[in-house]
This record gives structure tokens, C-alpha cells and sequence, in this order.
């Protein structure tokens, strides 16, 4: 995104903030499909690591996806797993926003294990993502981009906590007070998210609502369980014939088989997949239930509840998980992502 010189030099003197506390950059870290993502440091107090998003910014622009992802913070910021945004504004030229700073995405995680979790981590991460989206989904909110990427533990004291990210494909799904009035339904949309994890519903052109957050997810827990998902690494010349394939493959593929290879063939996985495929459009989800199941299976097979996850027991990479920023707007491939309609 910034390849310029002038670009490269107006970013390495850029510092920013308000009254109360100014930051500078480090290096960069990442980069997205609409920004870099740098590690940044509190300029008073070098201790205080951030990481700083920037978009190259045209005047007042209201089609900035980062300013949009700046108001969708404000409006879930304040509960655990959400982290904070410290700061937005633009400075010459970017637009900034400063985030906490965050441990690694589950995706590097489920690199580091070996590209397997164990039913026990597969188990507690579904709690935990079920959470983060009931929480969200409270907030009259929907991601619309659910994947191994956009969840990420945290450093230090959090680092047993797991944390959903980058909003910038989210939607408001319901508005008013006292009476919501959900968005309509339409079946003309086209596919938003990543192709991989979006809901059999998503591929037919339908509008997007909970229920398909949920399905992404139940699709994030077998890949973590089997390694892999049957529709990956479809080949195709164009984007659109790709998509097809995808969706051929995953609507012919019942939930029982999909399932099928996850570690002591329990049948949870697939009655989480099958609940949220039945879901209507406007119906809410029962959260509660959905957590249920995995609580029940975890205390079934007589394993703790103690957030010790697969990467936990890494001695060696412990240190060097804890220290290291990631991009905490994690890439959204132009391939595969359409911007928020």
C-alpha cells in the first residue's frame, strides 16, 4: 500500500495522539487488503506497545474502511476478548487508528501444533468463540468474516484469553430501541467473507444475519479438529468458477460426513453445524445451548476446563508467543473478500 519513498518516510516520522499520550511507529508488522499494520510505542513510556493501523487517507473520506472499523470499536469496546482501540484520528496523509496489542492469530497457532488441535482445545475454543459472537451479536452487530485468522490470544495475563478482530466487513443486522427491526432479507448479495468459512447461505447470495457467523465458526472447529476442509485448494481460472466449486463441494456434503474424522467421532460437532444450518434468517440463536454442548462433551470425557491449550504445553515457543505482535487486521485477500456492501 505504501511504496512509495515519500510514503515509507512520511510513515517512519509519524508520530500521533491526543493530549494524553502520543505514540510513534517501530516497524511494521503486517498489512491488510486496505492498511499496514505497524508496532507502535508510547512515546513517554516505551514499556506501552501498540499496534497501529494506517490507511492512506483522501480528505474526508467516508468510504474509509478504516474510520468505519474505528466506529464499529466504539460501539463493542468494553468487554473481555474485544480489544481496546486507544486512539483514531488522521496525520499527515493516514488515516490511524492504535489497537492493543495482540499475541498470535489461531491460524499461526494451528501452524505451530502441527496444523492439528486436540478435542480438548477444539472444545474450549468453541466456547469461546460462541461467546465473543453472542457478546457481538448483543450489540446488533454481525462479523461477516469469521476465520482461524480474526481470532487472536492475548499477551502477558491475557494470554489464555482469546480475542475476535477486525470489523471492517461487519454490519449492523438490527435497529431500534426496545423493538429491533432486523434487516431485510434479500438473496442478490454478493459473497462477503472468506470463502472457506462462509455459511452454505452466503455462497447462495443471501443477505447474511447470526446464523451464518455461527456456521463459520463450525466450520473453523473442523478444519482446527481434521486438519483440513474438503473444498480447500479448488482450482479454478476465474474467482467466480472458484466460488462455485466451493460451494458445490460444501452444499454437497452433509453435516455427519463433514464431521467424520474428528477425534473420537462425537456427534456435537455435527449437531452444532446442523443447528446453525437450520437456523431462519431473523431468528435468534440459543447461545446458551450451543455452549452446552461442548460443556457437557468436555465434562463427559472427564478433561478440565483450564484454558491449558495445545500450544500451552510449547515450552520452547512460550517466550517468543508472548513477545510476538501480529497484524491485527490480519489479511483479507482481495481474492477472496468483497468489501462491505
Amino acid at each position: 500500500m505504501f511504496s512509495s519513498k515519500s510514503d515509507a518516510v512520511a510513515v517512519n516520522k509519524l508520530i500521533f495522539g491526543d493530549e494524553s499520550k502520543s505514540y510513534k511507529l517501530l516497524r511494521k508488522i503486517g498489512s491488510g487488503s486496505f492498511g499496514v499494520v505497524y508496532l507502535g510505542v508510547n512515546v513517554n513510556n516505551e514499556k506501552e506497545q501498540v499496534a497501529v493501523k494506517l490507511e492512506r487517507s483522501r480528505g474526508v473520506d467516508l468510504n474509509s474502511q478504516l474510520l468505519y472499523e474505528s466506529k464499529v470499536y466504539k460501539i463493542v469496546m468494553g468487554s473481555v476478548g474485544i480489544p481496546r482501540m486507544l486512539y483514531y484520528g488522521q496525520h499527515h496523509g493516514f488515516n490511524v487508528m492504535v489497537m492493543d496489542l495482540l499475541g498470535p492469530s489461531l491460524e499461526e497457532l494451528f501452524n505451530l501444533c502441527g496444523r492439528r488441535f486436540s478435542l480438548k482445545t477444539g472444545i474450549m475454543l468453541a466456547d469461546e468463540m460462541i461467546g465473543r459472537l453472542e457478546y457481538l451479536h448483543r450489540k446488533s452487530l454481525i462479523h461477516r468474516d469469521i476465520k482461524p485468522d480474526n481470532f487472536l490470544v492475548g499477551l502477558g495475563s491475557m494470554s489464555k484469553k482469546l480475542f475476535l478482530i477486525d470489523f471492517g466487513l461487519s454490519k449492523i443486522y438490527r435497529r431500534g430501541r426496545g423493538q429491533f427491526y432486523h434487516i431485510p432479507y434479500s438473496d442478490d448479495k454478493k459473497l462477503t467473507g472468506t470463502a472457506r468459512y462462509v455459511s452454505t447461505n452466503v455462497h447462495r447470495g443471501i443477505e447474511q444475519s447470526r446464523r451464518d457467523d455461527l456456521e463459520s465458526v463450525a466450520y473453523t472447529l473442523i478444519y482446527f479438529l481434521k486438519g483440513s476442509l474438503p473444498w480447500q485448494n479448488q482450482k479454478a481460472s476465474t474467482l467466480k468458477q472458484k466460488h462455485a466449486k466451493i460451494m458445490e463441494i460444501k452444499l454437497g456434503t452433509t453435516e455427519d460426513e463433514l464431521c467424520k474424522g474428528i477425534p473420537g467421532e462425537h456427534p456435537e460437532f455435527a449437531t452444532f453445524l446442523r443447528y446453525c444450518r437450520g437456523l431462519g434468517f431473523e431468528e435468534r440463536p440459543d447461545y446458551l445451548y450451543l455452549r452446552g454442548l461442548f460443556r457437557i462433551l468436555l465434562r463427559t470425557l472427564g478433561l478440565k476446563w483450564d484454558f491449558e491449550y495445545d500450544w500451552s504445553s510449547l515450552e520452547g515457543n512460550k517466550d517468543e508467543l508472548k513477545e510476538k505482535p501480529i497484524d491485527v487486521s490480519e489479511p483479507m485477500s482481495k481474492l477472496e473478500v468483497q468489501k462491505r456492501d
